[in-house]
């Protein structure tokens, strides 16, 4: 008997020597591990939307004639945009067409009267169509940031399909998109001195395509 006790008391010492202190396992704290991470995995990532500020983001918008051509400004009402795993999924805004304003014009009654021109119904009826408006229908990623974007453009209550390459990204709880958007007025039943509806306009006609520059920020809600 003191014989088997020595010897095991020599094969533990001897063990020791070789491969340090014994340790016995916890498996209970295993366990606690294992826990803790399934109650923090969902399997599923939660899309995030941006509001869009409205302060923070600007269009502004370009229109060309035989003679010459005018830019300004006009301002965002509303949007939103949605993201799943850093990548738009969805998105719209609104355009207030009541605030469209002109900045190349520096005669204070010509720019008021060209304004007072885009406002009315040879252009974008403000007081009838307050509001213009886009939304998402596809959003294909190509490569970094870039996207083609497809979706529906109402203005005067007319709405048509475009398609624009746009670059969108994320950073944090801040996003940005910045895009220009070609127009052909007349789909919008803005004809006023166009060449396809209005015979012998000489150096008054008004080309057909307009350009709106995006530059939105939105923030996380």
């Amino acid at each position: 008997m003191k014989f088997t006790l020595a010897l095991s008391v020599i094969t533990v010492a001897s063990l020791a020597a070789f491969t340090g202190p014994l340790t016995i396992p916890k498996p209970h704290a295993k366990k606690a591990d294992v826990a803790k991470a399934a109650s923090n995995y969902t399997g599923v990532s939660k899309p995030q939307v941006f509001k869009v500020d409205n302060e923070g983001s600007k269009l502004t918008w370009l229109a060309k004639k035989a003679t010459g051509e005018h830019s300004g400004n006009v301002k965002v009402s509303d949007g939103n945009f949605t993201v799943d795993n850093n990548t738009l999924k969805a998105g719209s805004f609104d355009i207030d067409t009541r605030t469209i304003t002109d900045v190349d014009i520096t005669d204070e009654a010509s720019n008021a009267k060209l304004v007072g021109h885009l406002k009315s119904d040879d252009f974008f009826s403000s007081e009838k169509f307050p509001k213009a408006n886009f939304v998402i229908t596809s959003a294909t990623k190509a490569t970094g940031n870039q996207y083609n974007v497809k979706g529906k453009l109402t203005i005067k209550g007319i709405t048509n399909q475009v398609e624009f390459p746009a670059t969108v990204a994320v950073s944090g709880k801040k996003l940005t998109a910045n895009a220009k958007i070609t127009i052909d007025r007349t789909k919008y039943d803005i004809k006023f001195r166009s060449k396809n509806f209005f015979e012998n306009l000489g150096d008054k006609v008004i080309y057909d395509d307009f350009d709106i520059n995006v530059a939105l920020v939105a923030n996380a809600q």
